[in-house]
């Protein structure tokens, strides 16, 4: 790969300065779109994300002026480097969307529907219908306040903090490492705050069938459970749905700044 390199530019020096910037911004934007929320989908075809990445570089690259890539650093740590850096930006938002789906993973088990699972294509794994419902709920949220902006913002960005024919990446400059730390130490808690409303009212349910269960013992209450707690929790996440956008809003506008 070097020595081909290498002959392009002496056959063509204009071109390889704008060909190795190319590669090295394809490189980036492929590990961003690996990780980035939205564009990580399964749903999406592989070969659409490979045309958006191709798109995005021609469009990108004029913007950067390249200069003539080092001869003393080789091409291929460069492509790995820079799709680390993509990979990072990518994956700190993907952290966002990660807590919205923990919240409906809980409000799923409270509900009693685990056993109601679906195949999610982009995880390849068994999820529960209402944490996918309540996770496209995110993603459609954090495409309507601006997320995708602030995804490119720091793309851009970050060719500024690490430029692509450079060899150490300074991660502090790249993300906020204390939105970062915040953000991983409290995903179960933020999934915690979403589920709450769900997780308390299914809570008193079982007080009073408790009770019921008590006061008649007669009556078959583990049987009554299965038939209350989804509908009772359905009713529930039908009244806090406002509620809940609101609260998802205001978790995605805390950590607007994570970039």
């Amino acid at each position: 790969m070097e020595q081909f390199l290498n002959q392009i530019a002496i056959l063509f020096p204009e071109f390889e300065r704008w060909f190795s910037a190319g590669f090295i911004v394809f490189a980036r934007l492929l590990g961003f779109i690996r990780f980035a929320p939205v564009f990580n989908r399964r749903e999406i075809n592989s070969i659409v994300k490979l045309a958006l990445a191709l798109l995005l570089t021609v469009m990108m690259t004029p913007l950067l002026n390249p200069a003539a890539p080092p001869r003393e650093v080789s091409p291929m740590l460069l492509w790995v480097l820079n799709f680390a850096v993509g990979a990072i930006i990518g994956y700190i938002a993907q952290l966002l969307i990660l807590a919205i789906e923990a919240g409906g993973d809980m409000i799923n088990t409270q509900m009693g529907l685990s056993s109601a699972m679906v195949m999610d294509p982009t995880t390849n794994s068994q999820t529960s219908i209402l944490s996918r419902m309540i996770t496209l709920l995110g993603l459609c949220i954090f495409m309507q306040i601006g997320g995708m902006y602030w995804l490119f913002n720091a793309l851009m960005r970050s060719f500024q903090i690490f430029p692509i024919y450079a060899v150490q990446i300074p991660l502090e400059q790249i993300i906020n490492i204390d939105y970062l730390v915040k953000t991983t130490s409290n995903v179960l808690y933020v999934g915690l705050q979403i589920a709450s409303p769900i997780l308390l009212a299914t809570l008193g349910q079982d007080i009073i069938l408790g009770v019921i269960s008590k006061t008649a013992p007669q009556v078959n209450v583990f049987q009554l459970s299965f038939l209350f707690k989804p509908v009772f929790g359905a009713a529930i996440m039908i009244w806090i749905l406002p509620m809940l956008v609101n609260v998802i809003s205001d978790f995605f506008l805390s950590f607007s700044g994570i970039y």
